[in-house]
C-alpha cells in the first residue's frame, strides 16, 4: 500500500464496529490561481487538506480520498454544498485533472447564474458519487426569509472565531497569501462541524425517514419532508398526485382563474356584532384573482380592540398593558388570565369541515384525519410524533404554492376565511360575559381577562362553539401577561413556564439575529420577578449575552472609526463585512458605507451602527478587552419593561 492511501485510510480511521454512516465535513475555497478542500472526519478528529495550484497539485490524492470516501460508504457534510463545494469537486472528478483556472471559471459560472437556472450546475443525486449532507438546505437557509451565512451561525453558536474571506474574490494570491487562506477555511470547517453537531437530531430523523420516502430525504427541510411525508401516505391511499407525459413528471393541481369568497363562510357562522356581521357580509359578496394582499385594510373594532383579518390570520391585541391574576402576592385580584387555543387549527378546520384541493378529492380528507389519529398515539417528541406534525402542518402552506401537488388557492382561502371568523364568533360570545376583556385573539385562539367566577361561563360558552365547530380548544392559565403590542409581550403560566413573542424572544432560531440577548433575558426578570434591572445587569454571569451582531453586503463597507485622541488623529479601520461587538465604555464608532443612490451617484451613505455609542469590535473574542457600558444596554431593557410595568 503506498503513502498516499496510507495518508487517506487516516483520515477515515477506518475501524471494526465503526458507524454504519461515516460523516466528513468539508469546505472549498476557489481563486484564479487557486483551489483549496479541506476536510475532516466526525468520528475521529483527523483532517486533510488538499490544494490546486501554480505551487502544488494535490490531485491524485485528491481523487484517492473520494475513492476511500466511495469503498467506505461515507458520506460528505457542508455548508451549501450542493450549491457550489460538491458540483465544483464533481466536475474536477469528471475531468480527471483540472487547471485552478478551469475550476475557478466553474465557480464564476455557478455563483453568476440567474436563480432560474441555477439548477443547471446541480448534481442529480443519482449521478453524486459520495452521498451529500448540506446543512444549509435542512435548515432552509435557501428559502430568502431564512437565509443565513455560515458567518452568522459563527456568532449565533457563540464560537471563539468569526472570520470573513480574507482576499477579495478574484485575487490572484501569492503562496504565503494561500497558507492564510487555507487557516481561513479550516475556521469555515470547524463552524460547519460544530452547526452539524447542532443539526445531528434532524440528520437522524430524516435517516428514519428516507427508509420509507424516495428523493434526495438527507437534504429536505421541515417543510419540503413533511410535504413529502403527507404526498407518500396519499400515494399510499390511492391518491394519484402527479401526471406523467412527454414532458415528464406534472403535478397535479387546481388552479382558479377567481375565487368566491362566499364558498369559504361556514354556513353555521352567525354574528350579532355588527361589526363582526360587516365582515362576514363583505367575504360574502367578494370575489377575488389572487390570494395576495386579498384582505387589506379588512377590520372590525369589538371590545374595543381592532381585530384584523388577513391572510396569514385574525390578530387583536392590547398594548402596552400589564395583566396580572389572584396567583400574584404583590398584585391581589380576583380577575384571572385564561389562554385558549384550538388544537391544530388549521388541520382540524380541513378535516372537520372536509375541506380538500379539488383534484385530491375527499380522500385527501381520510388521509388528514388518519394522520392525526396516528400522531395522537405518539408521545410528543419523539420522531414518529415530529414526523406527522410536519406533514399536517406543511399541507396547508403548500396549498397556495403553484409548484406544489397540493396547489387550489380556494382550499387555502377556505381554511383562512372560515379560520379566521369561527375565532371572532368565539371571541363574540366570551364578550357577553359581563367583565371580560380579550387581551389578544390569533389566528387560532384568544386571550382573556376575566372575574374568576365567571370562569364556568366562559367554559360553557367554549364548549358550544366546540359541538358547532368540531374543534377543540385546549386551556391555560396565566400568573402574569405584559403586552407591547400585537406581535411582541411576555406571559407566565401558573405552574412556571414562560411563553415569550417578539421583542421578549431569547429562545431564538438559527436564521434569527441573537444580539444583545442580555436585554430581553433581564426584562423577563423584572417584569415576572421584580427585579432591579441595573444590579442584575451587572451581576450578569455570561459575557456572551452582551454582544451584537451586524453584517454588510459585498457591495458596502463597514469601517470602525476611533476618536481623535492627544497621540493620534481620527481614523477610520476596514472591518470584516460580518462583525460581532458589544456597547463599550471608551472604544469607537460604527458604521456603513453603502452605495450611492440614483439620486447622487457620487455619494456613498454614511450610516451609524448603534448611532453615537462606543462600540468594542471582538470578531476574536481575545479582543473584547474594554469594559461593558451597562448603560446602554439599561436603555434598551427600559423600553421593554417601563411601558408595561
Amino acid at each position: 500500500m503506498d503513502a498516499m492511501m496510507v495518508d487517506i485510510l487516516i483520515l477515515l480511521n477506518l475501524t471494526v464496529g465503526r458507524r454504519e454512516n461515516m460523516d466528513v465535513v468539508f469546505d472549498c475555497e476557489v481563486y484564479p490561481n487557486c483551489f483549496l478542500l479541506n476536510a475532516k472526519n466526525t468520528q475521529t478528529g483527523l483532517t486533510k487538506h488538499f490544494e490546486i495550484s501554480q505551487f502544488r497539485d494535490d490531485s491524485p490524492l485528491l481523487h484517492a480520498f473520494v475513492n476511500a470516501l466511495i469503498m467506505n460508504k461515507a458520506r460528505m457534510v457542508g455548508f451549501n454544498s450542493l450549491g457550489f463545494d460538491y458540483p465544483i469537486l464533481h466536475m474536477i472528478r469528471q475531468m480527471g485533472r483540472a487547471t485552478p483556472k478551469q475550476i475557478y471559471d466553474k465557480a464564476m459560472a455557478m455563483l453568476n447564474v440567474p436563480d432560474s437556472q441555477k439548477w443547471l450546475h446541480m448534481v442529480r443525486q443519482s449521478d453524486r458519487e459520495v452521498p451529500q449532507i448540506d446543512l444549509f438546505k435542512i435548515h432552509h437557509f435557501d428559502n430568502k426569509a431564512r437565509m443565513t451565512s455560515l458567518k452568522a451561525l459563527e456568532f449565533n453558536m457563540r464560537l471563539k472565531n468569526i472570520s470573513d474571506l480574507p482576499f477579495p474574490p478574484g485575487t490572484v494570491l501569492t503562496k504565503e497569501q494561500i497558507e492564510v487562506l487555507r487557516a481561513y477555511c479550516w475556521n469555515d470547517v470547524e463552524a460547519t462541524e460544530e452547526f452539524y453537531k447542532h443539526t445531528l437530531p434532524q440528520i437522524e430523523f430524516r435517516e428514519q425517514m428516507a427508509r420509507q420516502i424516495t428523493g434526495d430525504v438527507m437534504n429536505y427541510s421541515d417543510v419540503k419532508l413533511g410535504k413529502a411525508i403527507f404526498q407518500y401516505h396519499l400515494e399510499r391511499s390511492g391518491v394519484e398526485c402527479y401526471t406523467y407525459g412527454p414532458d415528464g413528471r406534472i403535478p397535479k393541481q387546481t388552479p382558479r382563474e377567481y375565487m368566491r369568497l362566499a364558498e369559504c363562510v361556514p354556513k353555521y357562522v352567525q354574528f350579532n356584532t355588527p361589526e363582526f356581521e360587516r365582515i362576514r357580509q363583505l367575504y360574502l359578496s367578494t370575489v377575488i384573482t389572487q390570494t395576495k394582499g386579498a384582505f387589506d385594510g379588512i377590520s372590525a373594532k369589538v371590545g374595543g380592540l381592532d381585530f384584523v383579518f388577513g391572510t396569514g390570520g385574525i390578530h387583536a391585541s392590547v398594548e402596552n398593558e400589564r395583566f396580572d391574576s389572584g396567583y400574584c402576592p404583590n398584585r391581589m385580584t380576583d380577575m384571572m388570565i385564561l389562554d385558549i387555543d384550538v388544537t391544530g387549527m388549521y388541520p382540524a378546520f380541513a378535516i372537520e369541515n372536509g375541506l380538500y384541493p379539488e383534484h385530491l378529492g375527499p380522500k385527501f380528507v381520510e388521509v388528514y384525519r388518519k394522520l392525526r389519529e396516528q400522531r395522537a398515539q405518539f408521545k410528543k417528541g419523539s420522531v414518529e410524533n415530529a414526523a406527522l406534525k410536519l406533514a399536517m402542518n406543511g399541507v396547508y402552506g403548500a396549498s397556495g404554492d403553484k409548484f406544489s401537488i397540493f396547489y387550489d388557492p380556494l382550499f387555502t382561502m377556505k381554511v383562512t376565511v372560515g379560520g379566521q371568523l369561527v375565532i371572532a364568533m368565539l371571541a363574540e360570545q366570551l364578550l357577553e360575559i359581563s367583565g371580560l376583556r380579550i387581551i389578544q385573539a390569533n389566528t387560532d385562539g384568544i386571550t382573556m381577562y376575566l372575574p374568576k367566577s365567571a370562569k364556568i361561563i366562559a367554559d360553557m360558552i367554549c364548549w358550544k362553539w366546540e359541538m358547532i365547530t368540531r374543534l377543540s380548544l385546549e386551556q391555560a392559565e396565566y400568573k402574569t401577561m405584559c403586552i407591547a403590542d400585537v406581535n411582541s409581550y411576555i406571559a407566565q403560566t401558573v405552574d412556571g413556564k414562560v411563553k415569550r413573542k417578539g421583542r421578549y424572544e431569547y429562545d431564538v432560531e438559527w436564521h434569527q439575529n441573537a444580539s444583545a440577548l442580555v436585554v430581553p433575558k433581564i426584562a423577563e426578570k423584572v417584569l415576572l420577578e421584580g427585579a432591579d434591572a441595573l444590579g442584575t445587569l451587572t451581576c450578569w454571569p455570561d459575557k456572551a449575552d452582551f454582544y451584537s451582531r451586524v453584517k454588510v453586503p459585498r457591495s458596502s463597507m463597514l469601517v470602525f472609526e476611533q476618536p481623535e485622541t492627544p497621540f493620534s488623529d481620527k481614523s477610520e479601520v476596514p472591518l470584516e463585512n460580518t462583525q460581532r461587538f458589544y456597547a463599550s465604555v471608551g472604544g469607537g464608532y460604527l458604521f456603513k458605507y453603502m452605495p450611492p443612490l440614483a439620486k447622487k451617484p457620487d455619494e456613498w451613505r454614511r450610516i451609524g451602527v448603534m448611532s453615537g455609542q462606543t462600540v468594542c469590535p471582538c470578531n476574536n473574542l481575545d479582543h473584547a478587552v474594554l469594559p461593558i457600558d451597562y448603560h446602554w444596554y439599561l436603555k434598551e431593557i427600559e423600553k421593554l419593561t417601563l411601558g408595561v410595568l
